[in-house]
């Protein structure tokens, strides 16, 4: 009769519904998540930690590891040198927008290119796939020019239309609902009497929930962190929170406490949409690395 080592046994119990042994972490596994989540969080902490006080505590031997109490002098400061709540407003419109568009059209054309059967269907897939490897700097002129032509330019419009799908939106969930929804399934539906509206709507959907939600945080970080198009489509009177930000930094003197502060400010939207769709993002990952 063997023995199994007491050290390995404290690491695994029985758990499983046909019996089996379930591995529980180690201390080691515990240290290096710890370990990821600090160094995740750090640049974060540092950024308020200057925030909260002024610049000359980039100069000291040792910095402080403790925060001040300048935050809000400084967040005061960085409303009154730029257009903040202007360009906060304008960034959750643009960055919604797009959010919401992008998750529709490409739920909707990934549903189409994984479930519907139609000519030409894989030629358009890839042809979809293939703008990705086409730079975005290459098309600013062209689409700078097109904005003109509809009268956007300087407008939200410009920033929002060019982004309301995107291919790599597309292929994520055509990719995720050929695993996430089988022919069978849609087939039982359009025998029961439902549209392929109907379908789309009651079927598709729910299935593809995590994949959407982990799509509309990438989305929305993406939109939100953009800054060539804004700049470009933009001017100093209608920016997004991004463009504005720039303007802290743009004179002789960098006072890195109040962009600091500003940059803050700005990662706290993105912070709350990570907090509102994390459980479905974790379970899209989770959910694609099991069939993985």
């Amino acid at each position: 009769m063997t023995t199994v080592p007491l050290p390995f046994r404290r690491n695994r119990r029985r758990g499983g519904r046909d019996g089996s042994m379930i591995h529980r972490p180690n201390f080691l596994v515990y240290g290096l998540l710890i370990a990821f989540v600090l160094g995740s969080a750090f640049p974060f902490y540092w950024s308020f930690l200057v925030a909260s006080r002024d610049s000359s505590m980039l100069s000291e031997r040792v910095p402080p590891l403790l925060p001040g109490g300048n935050f809000l002098s400084n967040a005061a400061k960085v409303i009154d040198t730029i257009p903040f709540w202007k360009a906060l407003g304008n960034s959750i419109i643009v960055s919604g927008t797009v959010t919401l568009t992008t998750v529709l059209f490409s739920t909707l054309a990934g549903f189409a290119f994984a479930k519907l059967r139609f000519r030409g269907r894989n030629i358009l897939f890839v042809f979809v796939v293939a703008t990705l490897a086409v730079p975005t700097q290459l098309g600013i002129i062209p689409l700078y020019m097109a904005m003109a032509e509809f009268g956007w330019a300087n407008e939200l419009e410009a920033v929002i239309v060019p982004n309301l799908v995107t291919a790599i939106g597309v292929f994520w969930m055509r990719q995720y609902t050929v695993e996430a929804l089988p022919y069978e399934l849609v087939e039982a539906a359009r025998m029961d009497g439902c549209s392929m509206i109907r379908v789309f709507w009651h079927v598709c959907l729910p299935a593809v929930r995590p994949a959407a939600a982990f799509l509309a945080m990438f989305t929305f970080m993406q939109s939100w962190n953009d800054f060539l198009w804004p700049l470009v489509a933009l001017d100093a009177t209608n920016p997004t929170l991004q463009v504005a930000l720039e303007k802290l930094q743009s004179g002789y003197y960098v006072d890195y406490s109040l962009v600091l502060a500003g940059t803050t400010m700005a990662t706290v939207p993105v912070l709350i949409v990570f907090v509102l769709l994390g459980r479905q993002i974790v379970a899209g990952i989770m959910q694609g690395a099991i069939k993985g």
